[in-house]
């Protein structure tokens, strides 16, 4: 069962992670951003992970905190449920539009955490949400879940398209990286033996 429960508590946050791998994209979600909620919600819909986070945090601050800290804990969830990766296909891509925008997620369950970001954003908040966030909450997860990861926005106007397209490509990216490959059962996709 490629399961895991997390939890994360420091001075500014307190957050709980439930996710399944293998499950049908059941979200329920309570970070205390609703737009990060609405971004998580399509990485479960869209990855086909059953998705548990609660979090609270210092929002009375700003949103910065939990973003990122929802960004660690996932990175750990990640980590602990995908286990040695045995059997794995590793690699992930997806490419998602939406209306005028559209973006390409790549990922490698490496063992190495790397992150390449480039998505110019149009504007600088989409409601309440600072877009700026997006890139801490995505540095968080590969820092802690050991995975490369490239994200292009390739072409958008609208910002909140620009973010959902790219939360959408990842969830999708996951999916096709954690996919079991029936042809390498057991087997860890590396020369080297092990990521």
């Amino acid at each position: 069962m490629r399961q895991a429960d997390v939890t994360r508590n420091t001075s500014e946050t307190k957050i709980q992670i439930v996710i399944n791998l293998d499950g049908s994209g059941k979200a329920e979600l309570a970070s205390g951003v609703p737009f990060l909620d609405h971004m998580l919600d399509q990485i479960a819909r869209h990855g086909m992970i059953d998705l548990k986070v609660m979090a609270t945090g210092d929002t009375h601050i700003d949103d910065h905190h939990t973003v990122e800290d929802v960004g660690i804990t996932l990175g750990q969830a990640f980590a602990k449920a995908v286990g040695d990766k045995a059997g794995i296909t590793r690699y992930g891509h997806s490419y998602v539009p939406l209306d005028e925008t559209l973006s390409r997620v790549v990922i490698d369950f490496s063992g190495r955490p790397g992150l390449e970001f480039n998505v110019p954003f149009t504007r600088a908040r989409v409601g309440d949400f600072d877009v700026d966030l997006s890139i801490e909450f995505f540095r968080g997860f590969v820092n802690h879940a050991g995975v490369t990861l490239h994200i292009d926005n390739l072409r958008g106007i609208n910002a909140h398209h620009q973010i959902e397209t790219v939360f959408k490509a990842f969830g999708r990216a996951l999916r096709m990286a954690l996919e079991i490959d029936p042809r390498a059962a057991g087997v860890v996709p590396s020369t080297k033996g092990s990521l």
